[in-house]
């Protein structure tokens, strides 16, 4: 690894399987290009270049490994273990940012394989670590992998105070908290034009995979919504298929719209007055952020501390539990509006990229600093809001 120079710029490595669409993948690349265009020398490394996201992020130069015969979507964190050590050879970073917990197994074994020659590593904690959604014995070799992951890291970053608490204790000793930088300040709306009556327009945003557990919420909407009431979901993935056959077996189908993915469905939201969410676990989920900065008012399901501090423990929001009947009633009353816009919108301002974006860069710093043996004598660089 290099040694970072005397001007206080750092060259950060940060890696994904693809333009697959995810939460912590369009995080990371909003970074990506945040950091390049403050002048930060970014550099980005794929397993593939295919994915939804491709065409939204084309502006985005990025290094990608030779490719093997077999398609690798099916073993992609095998192929990025595989591929990732040539690239850190070959790039020499100060730093490798791993933009979310589905990516710490790599970290993990970066960090076997290259040993002493692995750049510091800086991990984003991007789900809930308590993970009540796992049986007793699943939350116990839950716990060990954690203790196992706490070691491979210089420096963890948690997305909200409240996550805090749910470190195991060596994570807990490298902890720090970045605010997820879900939005950029233009994001933020003016509180919204009181709208004519009639009914409402639901929508919702994620991959169509188990841990979001649209099939609840599908019921739960079965069950409460009115007449000429409506539900998009935004977002393509491996239930679809199952989800839209829930959605005809349960009556709704005329009245639930899989638009699939869009490039930026952010964009959308305005059009829309409630945010369902079900999830099984989270930790900051981007989409609550965007839909709050919309002006939108948000149902959700209590899947982790990182949700209930962003909604105020319900202030800007109804958590309930994972229950059907709940969650149903929860739609039924669900207002059109989020509450107490002038506080909400003084708690979004923590979450926007222009502040968080400078906050990863002190750590990086400060990590590739500790790594040369002069911890401090790096100036930060200051990336422009």
């Amino acid at each position: 690894m290099s040694a970072p120079s005397d001007t206080g710029r750092v060259r950060v490595l940060t890696f994904l399987h693809s333009f697959a669409p995810g939460g912590v993948e369009r995080v990371a690349l909003r970074l990506v290009r945040h950091w390049r265009a403050a002048g930060v020398e970014a550099p980005l490394f794929l397993g593939r270049e295919d994915g939804a996201m491709r065409d939204e992020f084309a502006d985005i130069a990025y290094a990608l490994p030779r490719q093997p015969r077999i398609h690798q979507g099916g073993w992609e964190t095998l192929w990025m273990i595989l591929t990732l050590p040539a690239e850190i050879r070959r790039v020499r970073p100060d730093v490798l940012f791993v933009a979310g917990s589905t990516y710490t197994i790599v970290a993990v074994m970066m960090r076997l394989l290259l040993g002493r020659r692995c750049p510091p590593i800086v991990v984003k904690v991007s789900n809930d670590l308590a993970r009540r959604d796992l049986n007793p014995m699943g939350r116990f070799f839950w716990r060990a992998w954690l203790r196992i992951q706490a070691r491979c890291a210089r420096s963890w970053v948690v997305m909200d105070e409240a996550m805090l608490p749910e470190l195991p204790p060596v994570m807990a000793q490298r902890s720090h908290v970045v605010h997820d930088p879900a939005i950029a300040a233009s994001q933020v709306l003016p509180p919204r034009v009181e709208r004519a009556a009639g009914p409402r327009r639901f929508v919702a945003i994620g991959r169509l995979v188990a841990q979001k557990h649209f099939a609840l919420m599908l019921r739960a909407f079965a069950r409460a919504a009115q007449p000429g009431e409506t539900l998009t979901l935004f977002g393509d993935g491996p239930e679809r298929v199952a989800l839209e056959a829930l959605a005809t077996s349960l009556g709704i189908a005329e009245r639930v719209h899989f638009a699939g993915h869009v490039s930026d469905a952010p964009a959308q939201l305005p059009a829309f007055d409630v945010l369902l969410m079900s999830s099984r676990y989270e930790g900051v989920p981007a989409v609550v952020i965007e839909a709050l900065a919309a002006g939108l008012a948000v149902v959700s399901t209590d899947c982790g501390a990182g949700l209930r501090s962003l909604l105020g423990q319900g202030r800007f929001g109804t958590i309930v539990p994972q229950n059907e009947a709940l969650l149903a009633e929860a739609i039924r009353t669900a207002p059109t509006t989020a509450p107490d816009r002038p506080a909400l919108l003084a708690s979004l301002d923590r979450f926007t990229i222009e502040r968080s974006a400078q906050a990863y860069l002190d750590l990086f710093v400060e990590a590739a600093a500790a790594q040369a043996g002069g911890r401090g004598v790096l100036p930060t660089q200051e990336v422009p809001a």
